[in-house]
């Protein structure tokens, strides 16, 4: 059984949400179950459905479950699920772990796939999931419950709670998903670090030597216990540490959950070659309004110095150095003939005179 997760996040309530927001989520997933027969549906049946947090049936406007639970406690809340299709749909709600992937974008487990940590800690009524159907327009409240086990780690622990609904597509079923992340912290040694566990800057040559491209390719860690974002500023030094008036690269990436890596890539233009260069990058972490916010959050920075000798300039400077030089030395030499030359008329003159000197005594 072959399956394929796309771990896409749009808020529920505002498609227009950005990635990193830390909102109502959509997980747009495809999970392809089995090749089946195709099963026959009327044409004009859609399949939509929502979830929110809410309480006493109603959504209340929450954007995620947030909670900060100590270990072996125990609380309990609710999603309101709702059949905004045209035809009745069976649903499975579940709590599930997030992850992050390969280029840190944040994603929920397979519906099949077990959690292990947060997801694991989900009941509703005592059972791993809830499966129910509604009808077209029909909503439910679904209850679920989170019991922390007696060794739970501080930190974020983070998941999802998500509906799934199965149905056909042609040949295949597609199984459509739409969750709300789930947060719960743990007290304890709570640290909210970020940190540039590797950097590399490379400088590539223009014609003109003040306008070169400096490429600074890096990978950020989350070192602490708390999920974060963050803000990455790259700037540019050179000698003594004088700062460059090249443009300020600002990437701002998603939450990096604790332990997971994201690499990030910047480019900075109109960077002049002045021998040495000294790219620096100030890593700030951020986080969602609606998490809880941690003790402390710590600016971090790192530099990594690269050669950008301005070589066309230098050849430039060297060939004008050498005409300079070859034209100075043909003046001198010029000169030393001219001076030779003229020491030697001089001295030819003299002789004259003295030789015309002695035939006027003579001839007396």
């Amino acid at each position: 059984m072959a399956s394929y997760t796309v771990p896409t996040w749009i808020s529920a309530a505002n498609p227009a949400a950005r990635l990193a927001a830390a909102a109502l989520a959509l997980v747009a997933a495809a999970t392809l179950l089995s090749v089946a027969p195709a099963v026959s549906a009327h044409a004009d049946d859609t399949i939509g459905f929502s979830g929110a947090p809410s309480q006493g049936g109603v959504a209340d406007g929450r954007t995620r479950f947030t909670y900060q639970v100590g270990p072996g406690q125990h609380l309990a809340d609710e999603m309101l699920v709702k059949n905004t299709g045209t035809t009745a749909q069976t649903f499975t709600v579940i709590g599930t772990d997030a992850f992050n992937t390969d280029d840190g974008s944040w994603g929920l487990l397979p519906t099949d796939d077990q959690p292990t940590d947060v997801g694991a800690w989900v009941t509703f009524g005592g059972q791993p999931r809830a499966v129910f159907d509604l009808a077209a327009g029909q909503s439910r409240a679904v209850a679920f419950d989170v019991q922390l086990p007696a060794d739970a780690s501080p930190g974020d622990h983070a998941g999802g709670i998500v509906v799934s609904a199965v149905s056909p597509d042609g040949q295949v079923l597609v199984d459509r998903r739409v969750a709300t992340r789930l947060y719960v912290r743990v007290p304890g040694d709570i640290q909210a670090a970020l940190t540039v566990s590797s950097m590399k800057a490379d400088y590539a040559y223009s014609w003109n030597p003040l306008d070169g491209t400096l490429d600074v390719d890096l990978t950020v860690k989350n070192t602490g216990n708390v999920a974060l974002s963050g803000l990455a500023v790259v700037s540019v030094r050179t000698w003594f540490g004088v700062g460059l008036a090249a443009p300020e690269a600002r990437p701002e990436f998603p939450e990096l959950l604790p332990g997971n890596v994201r690499k990030l890539s910047v480019t900075l233009h109109g960077v002049p070659a002045l021998g040495y260069l000294e790219p620096t990058i100030k890593l700030a972490p951020l986080i969602s309004p609606d998490a809880i916010q941690p003790p402390s959050l710590v600016t971090t920075e790192r530099s990594a110095p690269v050669a950008a000798v301005p070589w066309l300039l230098l050849g430039v400077l060297a060939i004008v150095g050498a005409v300079v030089a070859i034209t100075r030395l043909r003046a001198r030499a010029d000169a030393r003939r001219a001076a030779a030359w003229m020491d030697y008329v001089a001295e030819q003159a003299r002789a004259d005179s003295a030789a015309n000197a002695e035939k006027v005594g003579a001839d007396r």
